[in-house]
């Protein structure tokens, strides 16, 4: 093969041709060799199932649910899966309003925001929201008294 006489150009293309394919394959077949060894010798043919993910109770603080930050009351799960669906639970957690504000605040969020209806949820909503995130009688801090001012 080596010593055949190439007789014409095209005979000389075709040659160098399958020659550089045969290259390419070697190098290709050079560069996946480690690869090839490392994975049939390092890989595990067994059937692996997923790990069991067991998991743990909510943790609960002084009445407050700590993965959401809710009051434990009834329905508060129903609150948590339904307003965490589109915002922060904390948006829930740092207000306050009365029913009707609550209600106010649903119908807001139906019109501009894409809620969908709640149906009878929204009377279990409202009463969890009406019961634990009320106004409060009280303002932020309890007025100071008694106290020794200095001059600076």
């Amino acid at each position: 093969m080596l010593d055949e006489k190439i007789e014409n150009r095209e005979d000389l293309l075709a040659r160098v041709e399958r020659d550089v394919k045969m290259i390419r394959i070697v190098f290709v077949a050079i560069l996946l060799f480690p690869f090839v060894f490392y994975f049939s010798f390092n890989f595990d043919f067994e059937e692996k199932k997923a790990p069991l993910i067991v998991l743990e109770e909510q943790a609960v603080i002084s009445g407050i649910d700590v993965g959401s930050g809710l009051i434990i009351d009834d329905n508060y799960e129903l609150v948590n899966a339904t307003c965490s669906a589109c915002h922060s639970i904390t948006l829930v957690t740092q207000n306050s309003a009365t029913r009707k504000g609550w209600k106010e605040l649903i119908v807001w969020m139906q019109k501009t925001q894409k809620l969908w209806d709640l149906g009878d949820n929204e009377a279990l909503i409202l009463d969890y929201l009406e019961k634990n995130y009320a106004p409060k009688e009280q303002g932020r801090r309890a007025p100071l008294k008694d106290i020794d001012w200095y001059e600076l």
